[in-house]
């Protein structure tokens, strides 16, 4: 399925699909190319020009589509009109073969152009002939450009040699005469074709291998089969697997213009649509985009995507928002991990894009959280920052777990529940580093609320988004009553105190409240006593919200809570932390603040 997607996308590509970046033709893949050499019909050295990009602040080699290299590893094995410079002029200062990386290079190309009459292949063919890499030593080479991919190109031309006519047409004949697959049937398109032996290398995952991984291989004898080798394990044909690892290459292309790519913890995304008319593709796409990844200003563009999730989960239709929208249109979504020399699929979702946009749009719903701890609906990337360990309020992307970055994106996209072990893992991180985040608390809430929204056995009972004073959910009372004893604690001691109760006892008092609570409310006792000589009157209110709280608790406090109870605790010491600041009393120093929260998500 999820070949025969990509080799439907690639066909599409070539049929104009392609935008900026363009795709690349039967026998041609992307390379980055730093430099040219400029040859003379008689296979003269004219000049040697750097094309890389200086737009940036450094150099970078140029994306070009070139003849598609062949698998390397230990092995010796240049390309064909193009390589870099230890193959094309046995120079190098990484290599310790570039001798035999050249002579290799020289003979591919003596067999291969020795009868041919293009005025460019035989300038070629004349300029390795007579090359010695003594002659690198003078201009116009330079060791810059030591140990970097060249091309070459003709003297007053514009193309390069391998975009010639007879350079493609020598190329098709080559490819030909070297697959010598055997015949069979194509397991993507059905058809009688040349199979595959190897599949070519699929670059841009991140933490795979720079030269690439197999999403399809079979190198060890484990993997095979009745004693087939490698690609005849799976028959694809040589048509095939060019085009699902060209498409896939074009999709994970790094490019400030590919808006169809992302990083989701260890996991690369990538997504596609299919439709007739392609403004509803370019239109779903750019929706789709602004979901993953929403802009994360207060500008009109967050604006736009605030509408297009309110308009979503109330039952619109797309088109009420965009005419170029479609409800109806195709949608793919594929993530993929690094697993050493391979490529491993974390998820495979395809759906219309009408229920992918509920289906976020219901994600956006469950984490919905007053006060918003963030101006503009997260990216599923930032919202996974809250699941790793916060030095100094700040977490880095690595420390992600790596399983539960798959399995969230495919909750988020199907719509199903979330993997259980989010709401573990952040209370677990709220215990380690106490860092009650408005994210992390937002992702108990979501875990929980889906959860009681499916759960058919549950009551039509909702999660509260705000400070909800009826809720008598023991660990929501218990989350509220600790952040009032906090904040007891802070109005007592001052805003100077080193370490509150949170510091010390959020842990323990989320997890095992009988043991912890009797002593914090003896405690805050001998707080209310102070605050009752210098602010009588603030105490009283302060007595008065405790009280309140703990007669909903009732008679005793509970001996532990279940992991989801410690998800309430959470949520309740949010809300009644943060409903202080709406008051603006200036009496409350808690440590959570709207401000930093939003600061924090942009």
């Amino acid at each position: 399925m999820i070949l025969s997607a990509l080799n439907d996308y690639y066909q599409r590509l070539l049929q104009g699909e392609g935008g900026e970046e363009g795709i690349s033709s039967p026998g041609y893949s992307p390379g980055k190319i730093s430099y040219e050499i400029l040859l003379s019909a008689d296979g003269g050295v004219v000049d040697v020009n750097d094309i890389r990009d200086t737009s940036g602040k450094k150099p970078l080699p140029r994306i070009l589509n070139v003849p598609q290299p062949p698998k390397r590893a230990s092995n010796v094995a240049p390309c064909f009109l193009w390589d870099k410079t230890s193959y094309v002029l046995g120079v190098s200062a990484a290599s310790k073969r570039a001798d035999k990386e050249h002579e290799a290079f020289l003979v591919l190309h003596r067999e291969s152009l020795a009868n041919e009459t293009d005025v460019g292949l035989k300038a070629l063919l004349a300029f390795l002939e007579g090359w010695t890499t003594d002659r690198f030593e003078s201009g116009p080479f330079t060791q810059e450009m030591v140990d970097t991919n060249v091309v070459f190109r003709l003297d007053g031309e514009r193309n390069f040699l391998h975009e010639r006519p007879a350079a493609r047409d020598l190329l098709a004949r080559l490819l030909g005469e070297a697959t010598g697959s055997q015949v069979g049937i194509c397991l993507v398109t059905g058809k009688t074709l040349p199979l595959a032996r190897l599949h070519q290398a699929i670059k841009g995952v991140n933490g795979a291998q720079s030269s690439g991984a197999s999403l399809v291989s079979f190198n060890l004898d484990a993997f095979s089969s009745y004693g087939k080798n490698q690609g005849d394990n799976a028959p694809v044909s040589e048509q095939a697997s060019f085009a699902y690892t060209t498409a896939l290459n074009h999709l994970l292309r790094r490019s400030e213009h590919n808006r169809q790519r992302l990083q989701i913890g260890d996991t690369s995304v990538v997504f596609w649509a299919q439709a007739d008319d392609g403004r509803h593709v370019d239109a779903a796409e750019n929706l789709l985009a602004d979901f993953f990844d929403p802009p994360s200003d207060d500008g009109q563009e967050a604006q736009k995507l605030r509408n297009a999730l309110a308009a979503v989960s109330q039952g619109k239709p797309l088109q009420s928002l965009d005419p170029d929208l479609d409800d109806g249109t195709r949608i793919f979504v594929l993530g993929l991990a690094p697993n050493a020399s391979r490529l491993s699929i974390r998820f495979w979702e395809t759906q219309s894009l009408g229920i992918f946009a509920r289906h976020l749009a219901m994600h956006y719903l469950d984490l919905h959280i007053e006060p918003s701890p963030w101006r503009s609906p997260p990216a599923i990337w930032r919202l996974l920052l809250a699941t790793a360990p916060s030095r100094g309020g700040k977490s880095k992307s690595e420390d992600v777990p790596p399983q539960l970055a798959g399995e969230i994106a495919r909750a988020i996209l199907t719509g199903r529940r979330y993997p259980r072990s989010l709401l573990s893992n952040i209370i677990m991180r709220l215990r380690a580093d106490g860092d009650i985040s408005g994210t992390r608390v937002a992702l108990c809430k979501g875990v929980l609320a889906r959860e009681q929204r499916l759960d058919r056995r549950k009551t039509n009972e909702e999660l509260p988004v705000s400070l909800d004073k009826t809720n008598t959910d023991p660990g929501y009372l218990l989350g509220r009553l600790f952040s009032t004893l906090e904040n007891i604690q802070r109005a007592a001691l001052g805003k100077q105190i080193n370490a509150t109760i949170r510091d010390r006892y959020y842990g323990a008092a989320s997890a095992t409240p009988a043991s912890i609570f009797p002593v914090l409310v003896r405690n805050a006792q001998h707080h209310l006593s102070r605050l009752r000589k210098d602010k009588p009157g603030f105490a009283v209110n302060l007595e008065k919200e405790v009280g309140e709280i703990v007669d909903l608790l009732g008679p005793a406090f509970p001996r532990s809570l279940r992991i989801e109870a410690q998800g309430h605790f959470a949520i309740g010491y949010y809300h009644q932390s943060q409903a202080r600041f709406s008051r603006n009393d200036g009496q409350d120093a808690a440590d959570i603040d709207i401000e930093s929260e939003q600061g924090e998500a942009a």
